[in-house]
Formats: C-alpha cells, structure tokens, sequence
C-alpha cells in the first residue's frame, strides 16, 4: 500500500478544530469560496465493535470500516493489533486505528520537496487504548511537506482550499473533526466527504466491492468542489499574489469497501404486563429498508424468532409474554440478511405514562402521578427525579423544573412539562434605607440618600420628624437635601412604595455642629519625576465647601482641576541649553513646586501648602573623551532615572559654554551616549552635562587623545 501517512495522537473532545500534532504547525486558514455539493449524510448502526458498521454519502455510496487483517483491499495495519498473527477480534484483538475511507497523495515539488496530503475517515479511540465508551470516528484532512518558515502557500485539493503559512517546521497542517467519543455523527460536518473514489472512465476500473486498488495511483471522482486534483502554488506572503507555481497531480491512493452489511440498532424495547399477568414486548427498531430483522426466541418470556414488521428502513414488532418479565430480562434483535448476521441486544423497560404532573405555587406542593406497563402482582417502583419515591405530593417546594422524569425500578423512564397554579407573583414589598452624611455643620447644606432602597419602587417620601424647622427640597425624589439653619439633631423618615405597597419607615439622625471654619490640608508633601503627571490631593480638608488651589513658587505649572479637591498638573521637563551656544544667559532651575489650598465655608477658610520636589538624579560611569585626530567626541555614562530623558553636554565648568552636539536620549537600561564630530575644545580641559529631569554634572574632566 502506497499510503504512507499515519495517525498521531488527538486529544479527545475536540469537535471541530486544526489540531498541533507537532511544534510549528503551520498557520491555516481554509479559504475554499465555492459552493460545496456533496458531503457524508449518515453514520450506520453501531456494529459489535460499538463503531458505526458504515458511513454514506451524498451520493449513496456506503463503505465500511476497514478492521481485518485478511483483505488487501481493505486491511487495517498488522501493527495496529496486539497479535497480528491471530483473527482480529473485538476487544481483545482489535485495532488501534483503522479507516472507512483513506485516501491521500504525494508529489515531488517542482523545487525537489516532497509533498504529502492526506484525506481519511478514521476510526479511532480516545486515550489511544482500546475501551468501550472510547470510540470515536473523525474526518481528517493533513498536508506536510519542508518549507522555509515564513513562507505562504496554497493548496487546492479535492475537499477545499488552504492557505497555510510555514512555520520552523515547515508546513505541517493536521485537521481533526468528530473527535469526541460517541458522537459519531460530529464526522458528518468535516470536510471529508463525499467518499472518492476511482474514475470509471479511467481504466483500469476499480476492483469490484472496492472504491479503488490503494497500491495504485488513480484518477478520481467525488470532489465536492470538482477539484480532483492537487495544485500547489506558493504566494506572496503579504499580498497573497502567486509567485511561484510548485505542482499538480491527479492521480490518488484510496482504500474503501462498499458496505454490504447493514447492521441493526434496537431504537427501543418496552414490555407491559397486565394484571393477569399475560401481556405483551414492543420492539422499535431501524436499519436499512428491505432488511430481514427478527427477534431471536426467548424461552423465558415465552415467544419463539419472529420477523419484525418494516417501512423506509423504521422496524417494528409485538411478541407475547406469559407472567413476570424478570429483572434485567433483555431481547435479541438479528438482522439476518447480514453475513456474518448483526445482533443486538437491549435490556427491557416498562412503560411510564404520567397521568398528572402540577404545581401549586400558593401551597409549594408539586403534584404527579404515573402508571407502569408493568401490572403484574408486585408493579415496579416510580419514583420522581431529584424528588424521590411518588407518594403524594412533594412538599415545600419552592422552585420546581419545568419539565419533570418520572423514572421506575424496572428501568422505564418518561419527562413531561409540568402544569402551574396559583395566585399570580407581584414585588415584593420595598425596603428602604436611608442614609446622610456626618459632621455637618449649621450653615451647610446637608444631602439625605435614599438611593440604597431596595425593590420595586414607584415614590419616596421623606419628611421630618424632629429638630429645628427646615425646607426639605426633594421630599419626593431618592435624594433630598436642606440648610441646617443652627445646630442641633435632625431626623427625618423615608417611605418608599411600590406595586407590593409600602416600606417600614426608617429614620436617619444627622448631628449639625455649630459653625467652623473650613481646615484646609493639601496633603503629604510629593517627589516625583520631572515630565509626569501630578496628583494632588485636598479631600482631607474638613468643614470645605470650596476648594481652590494656587501655585506659590517653583517652575510655572498648569493646575488642571483647580477648584476641585484633587487637581492635577504635569511637573515640567527642564530646559537644556540652546544648540550651539554659548549660552551666557541659561539659568538652571530644580527648585520644587510649592502650591497653596485654600478651603472655603461660610464660617471661614484657612490655607495649607504641599511641596512637590524633582526626583534627584545622578550620573556614573561617566566617560569623556575628544580625539584630536578625527575631531570626534564620545561621552556616555548611566542615569539613575530610567525615564527616556534627554541630556545634553555643554563645554566648561558650567552650563553657560557651548553645546557639545544634541541631546542624547536615556535609554531603557539608564544609558546614554554622545558621539559626534566637533567643536574643537580649544583649551577647554572639562565638560558639563544637564539633563530634562534635572540631573546636572558640573567641570567633568576631558580626556583628549590623537
């Protein structure tokens, strides 16, 4: 068998997703834009393997997993199965990996790579063991072949169109969909399907049974797009223009047998019993139409094989029973048209039917009754889920499901909605809470909050019920306020009121003091880096109704907020000498900011002042030098402020001289660096440095060498 690329390892529960078998799988995107006409429409019956006996497509083309060791056509891998000398048998001798369709094909570039696509319907189980409960059935599309990382590609196959960008690893992309055990149909919506299959107007034609030979290339037929072919392009990475044209092959390796069996599945198998103890087993069961399926005799429930009645692939049967079905009793259904023929066996239940199922919400009492089938001597045991043996009514329920399951001890089972009575539900009454603030002094006006009330709420009614005399402004909004005209305590009561009538009262007490000035407190004094913002901060001050903030000395600021408790400014970045210089009139200012609050009330104000001083900063590692030969200046050192400042180096003892290039910018680490050609320092034996946040270096000694 040609084929040659194999299953790695998937993570269960990924339903639809580009799995990462390998580190650097290329990035993917699936950009096919045509309209897709075809694709796998149905999973068969379970088989005794628990995996579905077969798979059809759109075009009616059923295949079968490929699970034998004995069939060249259709062969699972002798390293797939414990003992490839033995039968293959479930569980014990049964494949890890097997497929219904495997179909893939491989290519030499037209730059000497070797391009590899695979195209399978895969049988596999989830932790990679053979469990029951693990099966699981994935559509799986992968593309591989050697790439320099960063390149772009697309791909046209004969299930779509990838645009796949190469990682370290190449391109490298796998597409696993349906991973999630038990959920066979979830492979229905991968991009594998419908099945391919050999080109009948192509000889050689494709053995009989079979889908084609996979130990030879084919052309084929079953592209839901009408790309039966595979054409590799590679694109411009930015623009998506091609620009290279790699190669294209229509030939393709595929493995497939047409199912002949059809398989069974029991949908349903129900019994009722009568009080006479005669009664009668009810089979449902589905395969595909023109099925001969039966139950197999059973001695003990008292009937012998019996065809089962069909219509459009639906099954159905009734069968006597004499006296008590006994616990766990199961029936057998065969499809014996199969060969070998399908079984299948289920356990039988009883039938539920729910006579009555309500709620009183008045009594918090939830309501059901229910039958059994099953009407013999001792009838089974139904029981309510989450609520526990019928009995009578459950009571105290305050917040039934809307659907309740009746279940019985023979194994029957039945939901039904459930039906409400009872007064209709209005809000609940409204709570109110009040609140005010504390310290007020006489003179100011004081907010009462009612904000806080909880529930449905249509008024607020405040009103006083104690204390001097005032004009409540908003008595009948959430928030009321008033001036305390002297000192004193001052009740008040809210009311609030809604569709479920009115709240208890609640009374707030607010203390007034007599009249004070207004203490100002500007807060803790700041040190901050020169070229940030400045928070400060006066909600402190206590008795303030105004606020107003000034600066006294310092670089000139902006204060943005300055009638505002908490105002803010940008501390301003220092100013460097002027580029060339000599610069006889430049002033170095790091003084701080000095800024002044003035807190206001009708009793007085005071005033308080907050300083905020420029973070100091440092210069090591300097290193100056001026090279007499090539008239060229290196300066570098580390600042101890790693804030993107800019610095600028002045010739002589002080700032005043000339500027020795531009300013040099600190970087993330504290260094800065200056290297330019010029000026001459003439005599000039020290240097000078300044910096935007403030930090200066005054007569530094200069190296000068050829």
């Amino acid at each position: 068998m040609k084929k040659k690329l194999r299953r790695l390892a998937v993570t269960a529960g990924v339903t639809v997703a580009v799995i990462a078998p390998l580190a650097g799988t290329a990035a993917a995107v699936v950009v096919t834009t045509a309209t897709r006409q075809g694709s796998l429409t149905q999973a068969g019956p379970l088989a005794e393997h628990g995996f579905p006996a077969w798979y059809r497509d759109s075009n009616g083309v059923r295949l079968e997993a490929c699970t034998t060791l004995d069939d060249p056509l259709c062969s699972t891998l002798p390293d797939e199965v414990p003992n490839p000398d033995a039968p293959v048998s479930y569980p014990d001798n049964f494949p890890g990996e097997f497929f219904y369709q495997l179909a893939g094909a491989q290519m030499t570039l037209a730059n000497g790579v070797d391009f590899g696509l695979g195209m399978d319907l895969e049988g596999a189980w989830a932790a990679e063991e053979v469990r029951d409960g693990d099966q699981m059935v994935f559509g799986r599309i992968r593309i591989r072949f050697d790439a320099v990382e960063g390149t772009r590609y697309r791909i046209t196959h004969p299930y779509g169109v990838d645009d796949l960008t190469a990682t370290d690893r190449g391109v490298n992309m796998t597409e696993d969909i349906g991973t999630t055990p038990g959920a066979f149909g979830q492979a229905l919506s991968s991009r594998v399907g419908p099945f391919l299959k050999w080109d009948p107007s192509i000889a050689p034609a494709a053995p009989a049974g079979y889908i084609g030979d996979p130990g030879v290339d084919h052309r084929v037929i079953g592209s839901p797009y009408g790309t039966n072919f595979v054409h590799v392009e590679q694109l411009d990475t930015a623009s998506g223009a091609v620009v290279a044209d790699l190669g294209t092959t229509d030939l393709f390796s595929v493995q497939g047998r047409y199912a002949t069996n059809s398989g069974v599945d029991i949908d349903q198998a129900t019994y009722t019993v009568g009080s006479d103890g005669t009664g009668v087993i009810e089979v449902y069961a589905s395969s595909e139409p023109g099925q001969s399926i039966e139950v197999s005799a059973n001695a003990a429930l008292g009937f012998r094989a019996t065809k089962l009645r069909g219509s459009n692939g639906h099954y159905y049967g009734r069968f006597p029973v004499t006296g008590s079905v006994p616990p766990g009793a199961e029936i057998e259904v065969v499809n014996s048209s199969d060969r070998p023929v399908a079984k299948k066996k289920r356990k039988l239940v009883d039938v539920i039917r729910v006579t009555d199922a309500r709620y009183d919400a008045d009594n918090g009492t939830l309501t059901v009754a229910a039958t059994s089938s099953d009407a013999d001597a001792t009838p089974p045991q139904l029981s309510v889920t989450g609520f526990g043996p019928i009995n009578g009514p459950f009571t105290g329920v305050l917040a039934p499901p809307a659907a309740v399951t009746v279940t019985s001890s023979s194994g029957g089972s039945t939901t039904v909605p459930l039906t409400g009575s009872g007064r209709a539900f209005v809000p609940d009454l409204p709570v109110a809470n009040a609140v005010a603030v504390t310290g007020a002094v006489a003179g100011q006006r004081v907010t009462l909050d009612g904000a806080g009330s909880t529930g449905a709420i249509d008024a607020y009614s405040w009103t006083q019920t104690g204390g001097p005399a005032v004009i409540l402004t908003g008595a009948a909004t959430p928030t009321a306020s008033f001036v305390a005209t002297q000192a004193g305590t001052y009740d008040f009561r809210l009311i609030v009121s809604g569709p479920g009538g009115a709240s208890l009262p609640v009374t707030v007490h607010i203390t007034v003091t007599g009249a004070a000035p207004a203490v100002a407190k500007a807060g803790a004094d700041q040190s901050v880096v020169r070229g940030r913002t400045v928070a400060l901060d006066g909600s402190a001050s206590t008795g303030a109704e105004t606020y107003q903030w000034r600066q006294v000395s310092g670089p000139a600021v902006t204060l943005t907020g300055a009638t505002s408790a908490k105002p803010t400014f940008a501390y301003p970045a220092l100013t460097l000498p002027a580029a060339p210089g000599p610069n006889a009139t430049y002033v170095y200012n790091n003084d701080p900011v000095v800024l002044e609050l003035t807190a206001t009330n009708p009793a007085g104000s005071s005033t308080a002042r907050v300083t905020v001083r420029p973070v100091a900063e440092t210069f090591t590692g300097l290193t100056v030098r001026y090279r007499t030969g090539n008239n060229e200046w290196r300066i570098s050192g580390t600042s101890s402020l790693l804030a993107g400042q800019r610095i600028t180096a002045v010739l002589g003892g002080t700032l005043a001289g000339r500027v020795v290039g531009t300013p040099a910018t600190v970087d993330a680490a504290g260094a800065f660096s200056i290297r330019v050609t010029g000026p001459n320092p003439g005599t000039i034996r020290t240097l000078s440095l300044v910096s935007t946040t403030g930090g200066q270096v005054l007569g530094f000694p200069v190296t000068v060498t050829n």
